[in-house]
């Protein structure tokens, strides 16, 4: 909009200045709604270990530097590798977070990763919980993608994803923040900085993942889908694609561990309190832009939990 003002004698200058201040006041954004208190900080419950104690590396060492004191690691994706870290220890449940800072520019087709699978103990059939920040070209927000694979889903033809995606509240290339997947029994609660984003309940057996998982980290190159749905690729002209890994934290019960082992609690009585969900009816609403329940092009025979 071009505001033309012409000037008059018939109205004061003080008056003149007054109303155009107050035009643009109307125009001009606000500043940002302040994210919202959890009330509750499964982060705070546990405490960052240095990376080679919960992970090793997994594939691309020459893609990676970890920092003397082991608490900070970098990956990054060139064309001819990308790179990735697996637990050294498999999980019934629990909670698994670390803090991500991606790179700002042109990053389409770039997926930083942190994620819960079994796919090399169960290949063609396994299971996988995502948290992906996608990448994307000057001027458009990265994408948050949440997904949860069962069973074979995510080797399905054609696959046969859960996903819900997010335009953050803040911009995750400025500052390191926290993402983290609280997988219990019961419930998979994916968080950001604490906050609740989304919660995907066990509705129906076939469509929850129960077996044994690893956690992993990686940075690939998912041009075929990660930007625009392949619309944007990874240009390599703008290489490396680098990502920053910190305050590794893993809590939960392994595989073999005692009967007497608990979950990890995703709020202050066990599940999610009211102020918990008031946090993540915000997230959702303020930043969500996509939910597989709400596409309308969906089989909805493959998902009964909707």
């Amino acid at each position: 909009m071009v505001l033309q003002i012409r000037s008059s004698n018939a109205i004061p200058h003080r008056l003149l200045s007054a109303a155009v201040l107050g035009i643009l006041m109307v125009l001009l954004p606000g500043p940002a709604e302040a994210q919202p208190s959890p009330g509750y900080y499964p982060s705070s419950m546990v405490r960052s270990t240095p990376f080679s104690q919960p992970y090793s590396i997994l594939w691309g060492p020459q893609h990676q530097s970890l920092s003397s004191d082991q608490t900070a690691l970098t990956l990054w994706l060139d064309r001819s590798s990308g790179s990735g870290f697996k637990s050294k220890r498999a999980y019934r449940n629990g909670y698994f977070g670390v803090s991500m800072k991606v790179q700002p520019g042109y990053t389409a087709g770039v997926n930083t990763a942190f994620y819960l699978s079994n796919t090399e103990v169960y290949p063609g059939y396994h299971d996988e919980i995502d948290v992906e920040l996608l990448g994307t070209i000057p001027g458009e927000p990265y994408t948050l993608q949440t997904n949860v694979y069962v069973r074979g889903t995510g080797d399905a033809h054609p696959i046969v994803g859960r996903e819900m995606r997010f335009h953050l509240w803040f911009d995750p290339t400025a500052a390191f923040h926290h993402y983290a997947v609280l997988w219990n029994p019961d419930e998979i609660v994916f968080l950001v900085d604490d906050v609740p984003v989304r919660r995907y309940q066990k509705k129906v057996e076939a469509t929850f993942p129960e077996r044994e998982m690893w956690a992993y980290g990686s940075v690939w190159d998912a041009s075929d889908w990660a930007t625009d749905n392949g619309r944007y690729r990874a240009d390599y002209r703008y290489q490396p694609f680098v990502s920053g890994f910190r305050e590794f934290k893993v809590a939960g019960c392994e595989v073999g561990a005692l009967a007497s082992c608990r979950p990890v609690a995703a709020g202050p009585g066990g599940g999610l309190s009211a102020q918990q969900g008031a946090a993540m009816r915000w997230a959702q609403q303020r930043s969500m832009v996509y939910y597989y329940c709400q596409d309308g092009s969906k089989d909805r025979s493959n998902y009964p939990e909707c």
